[in-house]
């Protein structure tokens, strides 16, 4: 039984995730991806997305202070973000805190942004294991 339950979360890789999984079954669409990593057409490396809708091109990024706002954690975040937005990508960033707090505003977040990426071209854009 225990290994039953945790094949589902192989990819998961925090408390927030597994918050975050069991939010988004809540949405019509949910994530088809977990922290699998993303490349432009060129091969360029854009990042490892806590969730990814492959139909559409959208990600959602679970982005802690603890992890995303010192210096260098703050750095890295603005560069992954401005990789996704010169790709094309639609970003949702909620804090850890919002899945809490506030999950009804987070699927209405990510329920409208699913619109509008579904709403243009996807971009051109690949995973890791579809190379």
């Amino acid at each position: 039984m225990p290994r039953r339950l945790l094949t589902g979360w192989v990819d998961i890789r925090s408390m927030a995730e597994s918050r975050a999984k069991v939010l988004s079954h809540r949405l019509k669409t949910p994530p088809s991806h977990w922290n699998t990593e993303l490349f432009d057409a060129s091969g360029r490396y854009l990042g490892r997305p806590d969730a990814w809708w492959d139909d559409v091109g959208l990600v959602w990024e679970i982005d802690s202070f603890d992890f995303h706002f010192r210096r260098a954690g703050y750095r890295r975040t603005l560069d992954r973000n401005t990789r996704y937005a010169t790709s094309g990508i639609v970003v949702v960033q909620t804090l850890p805190s919002q899945l809490l707090d506030d999950p009804a505003a987070v699927v209405t977040d990510l329920a409208t942004a699913w619109q509008i990426a579904a709403s243009r071209p996807r971009p051109q854009v690949r995973l890791a294991t579809a190379a």
